[in-house]
């Protein structure tokens, strides 16, 4: 899969804009084939591809594995990070206008990245993830260090009738209220994009910010893959 089809095939970001800012999620479907799932999911077992490989148990994430890309990132994973950057920088910035914060984003990944070096933010952050049964995730945010970038992306490598359980998982926390819970479970080839800790909702006296975590049910049986795609890099 090249950089040019997953620039031909990529989401209206419009609507992308339009369902973020209104369900605080955007469900893109068809991103990519079984075929480049397959490819992609296939990649679990190339340990010389990633700089490390986290067991959720260990750390009190839940329970599972994932491992983080090394640098260079695989052809496919490379072009969907700098695709989606590149289509969703200036949504990032109409939404930091909204919420009356001055951070912009450059409108090129490697130049975003290169902020983050910056920072001493150098570690790649895309990663595979796989849950078997009895696996699941904990409610979390993927900030990484003082460079964020307010959306991510979940891409979806496993067909529904391969597992049971392992609904993706939203949790909007809203000011003076009760969270509200989004229980989503695509297909494969689709995709999530959804905000990296918070979004702009509009009120009765203007827009205020509610804070968003993710996570994943527990996987009942079978097995669920997904790439996470994350645009700013780690301490």
């Amino acid at each position: 899969m090249s950089a040019r089809t997953v620039h031909a095939r990529a989401a209206d970001f419009a609507a992308i804009e339009r369902d973020l800012l209104r369900d605080g999620y955007a469900h893109v479907r068809g991103l990519l084939d079984p075929a480049a799932c397959r490819a992609l999911r296939a990649l679990f077992d190339r340990d010389e591809l990633f700089r490390s490989h986290v067991v959720m148990q260990r750390h009190g994430y839940g329970q599972g594995d994932y491992k983080y890309f090394g640098y260079p990132l695989p052809e496919p994973v490379a072009s969907l990070r700098t695709a989606f950057y590149a289509g969703l920088a200036p949504v990032a910035d109409r939404w930091n206008e909204k919420l009356k914060k001055p951070d912009r984003f450059p409108p090129a990944q490697q130049q975003f990245l290169a902020l983050c070096d910056e920072h001493g933010q150098r570690r790649p952050t895309a990663l595979l993830l796989r849950y078997r049964p009895g696996d699941y995730n904990c409610l979390h945010e993927d900030q990484y260090g003082e460079i964020a970038f307010p959306f991510q992306m979940t891409v979806f490598l496993s067909a529904l009738d391969e597992y049971a359980g392992g609904e993706f998982v939203l949790v909007e926390q809203r000011p003076r209220k009760q969270s509200r819970p989004i229980v989503l479970r695509p297909d494969q080839g689709d995709a999530l994009v959804i905000p990296n800790h918070h979004r702009p909702a509009e009120g009765k006296d203007g827009w205020y910010r509610t804070v968003f975590r993710h996570g994943v049910s527990e996987v009942r049986a079978g097995e669920r893959y997904t790439l996470g795609v994350i645009f700013h890099d780690a301490q």
